[in-house]
């Protein structure tokens, strides 16, 4: 048995391909992810430890301390350090003072890729130099008004020892001039960030504080142990500062580092998982309609005396061969693909650190489980029926159909599943489980069409009559030859219908949640202009005054936010500072009670939410404490609804600046004497020094940012997709070809009776292009369904969601659909109408 399965699977090399394709696909993208992201992991974590290879301990602000007031713990001061330093077990100290430093290039444009362009300080120490940047050119800055600069940026940029560069902090451009350039191990480099040093002074006036460090390095002195420096240093730090080994601080990393590259890795996989889904449809398919075509092999191997284990084994067999050619071969795919994604992310400026691709043992076990466990498994029940195949079958030509009880057994099934699936779904709607009752939901009503597709086939492929009649007689025979085995036809047009199903309801989602994000703009926002950072980085104070000076601005409201304890002791609460005089001519929000109106001194006005919580009406005072330790009282003068753009506790700037520890905007909205232009919005961004990291945005350009993340996300995800629907198209490919091969004899019939070559043709394209069609109408239609309850989900958090059907682009996935079609139809159709009529007809 052995060998008459090993002598199949060569008989039927050809018929095959398309199953060892499908399974070789999903298997790629399985072994590609595993790859790519432990190639990307280890790269980030090797990076990462060299950064870390000068350091012992690590001293900084423990934000879990109780201090006087809410917000971070207060910075280091230089007193900690010269202690620090005079430690017996310490080598080297260093204090460090970092934040957000946006560098433009030679054509004014941001270098770096937002949060990865940083600012530091060098700190020479007793030395004279600082041991983590070794300078390749120049000296290090010393003085105001001098930087230095990254080898991989230098590079990048072009600019050279003795440039003048434009930059900023928090706002306001700086010129700096390059005085040396400097090698670095510091992983956010490594990635394709930028690093400008400063000295260490003027690092800590932008950064920290005269004096102030964020955080301080320590490396040991010779024969001393990490655990010995760090109870040394313990014994020094006061109560809101704290120290972690060098070794905590790797492992730290590289569990963040592990849990950002699993999320990523969860994704794909998702994807893969999909793939391979749909290459069950097409597995199971091959071996069925092979089983039906071998129908009198078998039973003659029956009446020889092979039993039903022994023909189940066989089919297995040739199943378990197909599984490991597909998986390996899918392996070594995947680990080109991998190669070609991290070439990729250099390409488009997303570096990633070098390091060897990493193809783990775990990576090559899972990718033979998949592969021939997804094999062995779809085909298992073609090899369960070609074991019931009885002897005397071996006497007639076609094995016997399924019967009308089988057929009604399984609409039962597939009806139960359906109806539980969706009543899931509609209970998902309400329940506060993150998706889970609903994604179950969503789960079984897909395998409940699925079991219901041979059902669903016969009326849906009626209603397609009339447009096969416009091709005459190959259309007639295209539909009966598409409803005559329904179950394969439901099997390939399942296929492509789970593709278009999640393509189709995440179009609708994304459309729905970008027209509801369009409406909350307008209609929360009625200020011209939003200023902020390129990455949202906080602005310095200045930039707001800038604004407010200009004759032609109306209003002008920074927002600062400020942690506050409450009455109740919470820290979870913050304070937003707005201009009160100006506010209400900048926002649009409905007020339950109270207004805008007396926003000075210790008033606030609260949103809806907030005020319930606390039991808040207008005239109610409670208590606070600021960020400096100050207690204080503030009563509530107004009661506003909040949107997903604007809500909390607000109260007058004048009131909150003076106890914050350091002095930032979020934003600062305005208007203007002339409006929303392009003209006042270059005058803008003039006088605000044309810098690269501050964006001046009107509403519109709002929503086009947010419309380009959604854009971005659904195109990322039209690409993974795009895998299923190629797995779906070989599935059709398959059934059609395998199909041809077994109607033979009824070809050459057809085509001895008057039917020429372009008939034959177009009969089997058309039968394509209808079972396309079907999984089609039947992914988009689950697709709006499963749209239309996520929807009303996020509608129960948003109220500007509203559902937004995308007729143009379902038009085009069915368009697609039909494409897939006819491309699928392409090599069987010819094969059919090469076939040799006299041959054919003689096909038993």
């Amino acid at each position: 048995m052995l060998r008459t399965a090993l002598r199949n699977v060569l008989a039927h090399k050809a018929r095959l391909l398309m199953t060892t394709l499908a399974v070789l696909l999903g298997v790629a993208f399985v072994s590609g992810t595993l790859v790519f992201t432990s190639t990307i992991s280890t790269a980030y974590q090797k990076s990462a430890e060299e950064g870390l290879t000068h350091v012992d301990v690590a001293v900084r602000p423990d934000n879990d301390a109780d201090a006087s007031g809410p917000g971070a713990a207060a910075y280091l001061g230089q007193d900690l350090l010269t202690g620090v330093t005079a430690l017996p077990g310490t080598g080297n100290a260093i204090g460090e003072a970092s934040g957000f430093a946006a560098l433009a290039d030679k054509d004014g444009k941001l270098v770096g890729s937002g949060f990865a362009s940083r600012g530091a300080n060098y700190y020479p120490g007793d030395g004279g130099e600082d041991a983590r940047y070794p300078m390749s050119a120049g000296r290090a800055p010393e003085a105001a008004g001098e930087i230095a600069l990254d080898a991989r940026t230098a590079e990048r940029t072009g600019y050279e020892v003795g440039d003048t560069v434009r930059l900023s902090v928090n706002g306001p451009v700086r010129e700096e001039t390059v005085t040396g350039v400097f090698t670095t191990d510091d992983g956010n480099v490594a990635a394709g960030g930028t690093l400008v040093l400063f000295d260490n002074d003027t690092a800590q006036s932008l950064y920290t504080a005269p004096g102030a460090y964020s955080q301080i390095t320590v490396e040991a002195a010779e024969g001393t142990s990490q655990q010995q420096l760090k109870d040394e240093v313990t014994a020094l730090l006061p109560a809101d500062a704290e120290a972690i080994t060098g070794q905590q601080l790797a492992d730290d990393q590289a569990e963040i580092i592990k849990s950002q590259m699993s999320a990523m890795q969860t994704g794909l996989l998702a994807f893969a998982g999909i793939s391979l889904f749909v290459g069950v449809f097409i597995i199971a398919n091959t071996f069925t309609m092979l089983v039906a075509q071998r129908t009198k092999e078998l039973a003659l191997l029956r009446a020889v005396g092979a039993s039903r284990r022994q023909v189940t084994r066989s089919v297995l067999i040739e199943a378990l061969v197909v599984g490991v050619v597909a998986a390996v071969s899918g392996l070594l795919a995947g680990i080109g693909i991998a190669a070609g994604l991290r070439g990729l992310m250099n390409a488009i400026g997303l570096t990633v650190p070098d390091g060897p691709l990493i193809v783990s043992g775990s990576t090559v076990i899972a990718s033979v489980v998949v592969g021939v466990g997804v094999t062995m498994l779809a085909a298992y029940l073609p090899a369960r029926r070609a074991a019931k195949i009885p002897p005397v079958a071996a006497m007639s030509s076609v094995h016997a159909t399924a019967t009308a009880r089988g057929l009604l057994v399984r609409n039962t099934i597939g009806s139960i599943l359906a109806a539980g699936g969706g009543a899931l779904v509609l209970a998902g709607i309400g329940r506060d489980d993150n998706g889970l009752t609903m994604g179950l939901g969503a789960a079984v009503l897909v395998i409940g069409v699925f079991v219901l597709t041979p059902l669903l086939s016969r009326p849906v492929i009626a209603a397609a009559s009339p447009l096969l009649r416009l091709g005459g007689v190959s259309g007639k025979l295209a539909r009966l030859n598409a409803v005559r085995n329904p179950r394969r036809t439901a099997a390939t047009a399942s296929a492509l219908m789970i593709g278009l199903t999640l393509i189709t309801g995440m179009t609708v989602i994304a459309g729905s949640t970008q027209k509801a994000i369009d409406k909350l703009a307008a209609e929360a926002i009625t200020a011209d202009y939003v200023v902020s950072t390129a990455n949202f980085a906080p602005l310095a104070p200045e930039i707001a005054d800038t604004l407010a000076d200009r004759s032609d601005i109306t209003a002008v409201s920074p927002l600062r936010m400020a942690p506050v304890y409450l009455n109740s002791g919470s820290k979870d609460e913050y304070l937003t500072g707005v201009d009160g005089d100006s506010i209400a001519d900048l926002v649009n929000l409905p007020f339950a009670a109270g207004s805008f109106d007396g926003l000075t001194g210790d008033n606030a006005v609260v949103d809806t939410d907030t005020a319930e919580k606390h039991g808040w009406q207008v005239g109610d005072s409670f208590g606070v404490t600021y960020e400096d330790g100050t207690a204080g009282e503030l009563t509530v003068s107004g009661v506003y609804e909040a949107n997903e753009m604007i809500r909390g506790i607000m109260l007058d700037n004048a009131t909150i600046t003076p106890h914050m520890q350091r002095v930032q905007d979020l934003q600062v909205m305005l208007s203007t004497t002339a409006g929303v232009s392009d003209a006042t919005k270059s005058t803008l961004e003039e006088a605000l020094g044309s810098n690269p990291a501050i964006l001046v945005q009107d509403k519109q350009d709002i929503s086009e940012d947010i419309a380009f993340a959604f854009t971005l996300l659904l195109n990322i995800l039209y690409g993974l997709l795009a895998m299923a629907v190629i797995v779906a198209i070989l599935g059709v490919i398959n059934t059609l070809a395998m199909s041809v091969f077994e109607r033979q004899q009824e070809i050459g019939m057809l085509r001895a009776i008057g039917l020429d070559r372009r008939g034959t043709k177009r009969m089997v394209r058309l039968e394509s292009v209808v079972i396309a069609l079907f999984g089609g109408v039947l992914g988009v239609g689950l697709g709006v369904f499963f749209g239309w309850a996520v929807g009303e989900m996020i509608a129960t958090s948003m109220d500007t969601y509203e559902l937004v059907l995308p007729w143009e682009r379902m038009g085009v996935f069915l368009a697609l659909a039909a494409l897939v079609g006819v491309l699928a139809a392409l090599w069987p159709a010819r094969r059919a109408a090469k076939l040799n009529m006299l041959q054919a007809i003689k096909t038993e």
